[in-house]
């Protein structure tokens, strides 16, 4: 049987999702503890996206091979029984059956993220925080912002040395809102290469702060070189937040 975990995590003190040698993520420490409490050698736990080291997930799934079939009250066990083993950064939600073919990663047909940049010195939200002194001008980041929607090839935002087939991806909603002392930019997408979202964000905020064009940032898009957009902003303000199934395709009926 396949099942669905529904999560969230705190990426601070891990090296991102995926398995590293000698280092703590997300998956690691999830197949660990499932292994453990379900006395198993060991058992896969796949994800729906590879996050960076530091970055965090306020929504995510992942998939799982059990050979035993378990009730409601067995998949509530369990997520209460991860809820108590796991550490403090990563909260189980959910767990529920799922078809046999069902993927955490494939089948996700939507994934989105924010980021969060404050310009007021906040003692409490710093760690989950980009500050800057400067407010950027946020009209001319949305502006530049709209180019992304029309725009299928993020080769200027991807790292270089990474193993996919190709750079294209489709962005349905990329904006700068304000929420109270925080600018925050959300964009969503079919998927999203590695290092992508901050190097947006950093290219962006090179327009806000007048230091790049419009014009600018259009051709940094279609020169296709990641040594034309700006600097990568740090890991700890971002967070994927929203990941969108066809449910009815995924759930049983159980």
């Amino acid at each position: 049987m396949r099942y669905f975990l529904h999560l969230a995590y705190n990426g601070a003190p891990f090296f991102g999702w995926q398995v590293q040698p000698d280092h703590p993520t997300v998956q690691e420490t999830l197949e660990r503890s499932i292994s453990l409490l379900l006395h198993k050698e060991h058992i896969d736990v796949t994800g729906c996206g590879r996050t960076d080291t530091g970055v965090h997930a306020a929504d995510y799934y992942a998939h799982i091979d059990l050979e035993e079939t378990l009730s409601p009250d067995g998949c509530r066990q369990l997520r209460d029984q991860l809820n108590s083993f796991l550490p403090k950064e990563i909260v189980i939600y959910d767990v529920f059956p799922v078809q046999p073919r069902a993927h955490a990663r494939f089948d996700a047909v939507e994934r989105t993220y924010q980021y969060f940049v404050s310009t007021h010195k906040n003692p409490f939200t710093f760690p989950q925080r980009y500050f800057s002194f400067r407010a950027p001008d946020m009209k001319r980041m949305n502006e530049a912002a709209k180019l992304l929607l029309d725009t299928e090839d993020f080769t200027s935002f991807s790292k270089v040395h990474t193993q996919v087939n190709n750079f294209l991806c489709n962005v349905t909603h990329a904006q700068w809102t304000q929420e109270g002392d925080d600018l925050v930019f959300t964009i969503t997408a079919n998927r999203f290469l590695r290092n992508m979202v901050r190097a947006i964000v950093g290219t962006l905020l090179d327009v806000g702060f007048g230091k790049t064009s419009i014009e600018d940032f259009h051709n940094i898009i279609h020169q296709k070189d990641r040594c034309k957009a700006g600097n990568s902003v740090p890991a700890c303000a971002l967070f994927l937040t929203t990941v969108r199934y066809n449910w009815p395709d995924i759930k049983t009926d159980d």
